[in-house]
């Protein structure tokens, strides 16, 4: 019988300093580190998967690299040995274990360590290779340090690596992205990731805006960058798979893929997302009171079946209708876009007559293409991709 395939989230909510954009559950004071690994394991134990077939692991954060290696060994290795008692069909070694790290906070050793317990995928944060910019949006690091951690991570062994970079930042220039992408591009990562800055409230970037301290590129500059990466990298071998990612040929995530497909993830630790089920829930987000929780937690599948969940915060349980109009939102994401014959294999109903007003709509607009057995975003709607998604909200 093929089992269901799952991606497993770890959160690490500490950093060293937060990044003045940042608006993610992350805490720059290290504490209860060793509780809250426990915490984590304690979480991973009470899942039962013998029904679920792990394809991807992804330690996000925070900082993961923050930490000392030795609690991420001791998370991989924890899971590694659950695998094997849950028969999962995928061999150790074939799942996709991602880890994000900044430079700054690693060193030979935590990269020795990461790949020598299974990490084969490394996402490093570098948003650009103007330090004077880095500096003004408050990261912790140089652009020399991250080409020493790049190198470093070569030397070690690691073949897969993503690279984020960020556009419309405060003060920058189409000439700073240029460069940023040529010095990346002569790397040869085999990812690299885009994101257009969004401005959160309560952040310190969006004190400082408020100020007059720093001010942001116009829109139309910031979608002139965005096609810019566009016709960059895809000249320089990159496909364009989602709206801020760009890969080369199968190198692509496949653990927000799966996500995108609307496959099933757990997401461990503070502030963890989950889709369960046709469930979505979520962890609370505080170190102390997710600690005690797990301390709490008997059998995780049967928490989130409860409605009132003392543990979980259930977000939606979802409908059919539900899935399928999540299945539009999510799909549109992915630059290949729909396949009608996999929503049909999915859910039966052919998308074309099922949500026919919203496409006659989006196809007038030219939001949307509908070729052959496929629903994508045309150019247009890549600019404009919120009023697509919104059709299916």
């Amino acid at each position: 019988m093929n089992k269901k395939e799952l991606g497993i989230y770890i959160h690490i909510p500490y950093c060293k300093q937060k990044c003045y954009y940042c608006d993610f559950i992350s805490y720059t004071n290290p504490s209860l580190v060793e509780q809250y690994v426990r915490a984590i394991i304690q979480e991973l134990e009470k899942y039962d998967l013998n029904n679920y077939n792990v394809t991807t692991v992804y330690i996000g954060g925070g900082t993961p690299s923050y930490i000392k290696s030795e609690y991420v060994v001791k998370i991989l290795n924890f899971i590694k040995q659950k695998l094997l008692k849950s028969n999962n069909q995928t061999k150790f070694e074939d799942i996709e274990i991602t880890i994000e790290v900044n430079p700054g906070t690693v060193d030979r050793k935590k990269l020795e360590d990461y790949i020598n317990c299974g990490i084969n995928r490394l996402s490093i944060g570098l948003q650009t290779t103007n330090n004077i910019l880095l500096k003004q949006i408050g990261r912790i690091h140089t652009y020399e340090e991250f080409l020493e951690t790049y190198k470093l991570a070569i030397d070690v062994g690691f073949k897969n690596i993503n690279v984020d970079l960020m556009l419309g930042l405060p003060n920058q220039t189409i000439n700073d992205l240029k460069n940023s992408l040529n010095d990346i591009i002569k790397l040869n990562p085999n990812h690299i990731s885009v994101y257009s800055l969004i401005i959160e409230e309560g952040t310190k970037i969006n004190d400082m805006l408020t100020k007059g301290e720093l001010k942001l590129p116009s829109e139309e500059l910031e979608r002139q960058m965005y096609w810019y990466v566009k016709d960059k990298l895809e000249l320089n071998g990159y496909n364009h798979y989602e709206i801020s990612n760009f890969a080369k040929k199968g190198k692509e995530s496949k653990h927000n893929v799966n996500c995108w497909k609307q496959k099933e993830y757990i997401g461990i630790g503070v502030a963890g997302h989950s889709y369960l089920d046709g469930i979505r829930y979520s962890n609370c987000l505080k170190v102390e009171e997710y600690i005690e929780n797990m301390n709490d937690l008997k059998d995780a599948l049967k928490e989130i079946k409860n409605t009132e969940s003392k543990i979980y915060e259930i977000e939606e349980i979802q409908s059919l209708e539900d899935k399928k109009k999540e299945y539009m939102l999510l799909g549109l994401r992915m630059v290949e876009g729909i396949n009608i014959s996999e929503f049909k294999e999915k859910y039966v109903d052919n998308p074309i007559f099922l949500y026919r007003k919203e496409l006659e709509k989006l196809v007038n607009e030219n939001l949307i293409v509908i070729d052959a057995d496929n629903i994508r975003l045309t150019n247009k709607g890549l600019d404009f991709a919120n009023l697509v998604w919104e059709e299916f909200v």
